[in-house]
């Protein structure tokens, strides 16, 4: 494989209600579908996959790497990504790239010297969050990805801290009302999950040569899924 080429990148994004597809020539952008709509990613995703790839006059067999969110977010969102992807790789024969969710929006932070802090929608009452510091290669972690109440989340961050991700929109008020001055907040088209992140955080591990192959590619879920806790309780 020449690793001076640039690849024909296809990424998808399913962990969370809005699902996308992009293609990226190297760090060039191609083309992206974002759907936020109420139905399942099991209906779209090949669609929106076919589609791209006829807008953008390539085919299945000019893809070089495929990505693929790998969590945390929504179980049955990831398992359908992760599944299409391992799929495809499989027919291929292409290399993966697993991408976490909190490095992804994580990456749409503006210029800061502050620590980014990812911090999306869980449900539950809860948020995924991990904190980063900005890098020329993309956001670097600083501690472990958890589940938290939101709460939790901001009265932990006791210096100036740059706060991003849809839980931001979801838990606003929580915000104003309780996090003092440490807490920036981007603009909000930034709390956006979009998978042209994760065509860019693959790239940088096509670079370094940080691949995977379809068996190896898994999900990130953090906490145990409804099933799981069910058996938990009945132990």
């Amino acid at each position: 494989m020449d690793t001076l080429a640039e690849p024909n990148i296809l990424a998808l994004d399913s962990a969370s209600l809005t699902g996308s597809v992009a293609l990226c020539s190297g760090t060039t952008l191609v083309a992206e579908s974002l759907l936020n709509v109420r139905s399942t990613h099991s209906e779209r995703l090949l669609q929106q996959i076919d589609l791209l790839l006829s807008e953008a006059g390539w085919t299945l067999g000019d893809l070089d790497l495929l990505a693929v969110t790998t969590g945390p977010g929504s179980f049955t969102g990831l398992r359908i990504g992760i599944a299409t992807v391992k799929g495809l790789a499989q027919v291929l024969g292409k290399p993966v790239v697993g991408v976490s969710s909190l490095q992804m929006v994580a990456l749409n932070a503006p210029a800061v010297s502050v620590p980014i802090c990812a911090f999306l929608d869980a449900r539950k009452k809860e948020v995924y969050t991990q904190q980063f510091e900005a890098s020329p290669g993309g956001p670097v972690p600083l501690d472990e990805a958890k589940v938290l109440p939101p709460a939790d989340v901001l009265r932990s961050l006791t210096d100036r801290t740059l706060l991003i991700g849809d839980g931001v929109l979801q838990y606003r008020q929580l915000i104003e009302t309780t996090a003092g001055d440490n807490i920036l907040l981007p603009w909000d088209t930034a709390h956006q999950l979009r998978s042209s992140q994760a065509a860019w955080l693959a790239h940088r591990r096509w670079l370094n040569q940080d691949l995977s192959t379809a068996a190896e590619l898994l999900p990130t879920y953090i906490r145990p899924s409804d099933a799981e806790l069910g058996k938990m309780k009945k132990v």
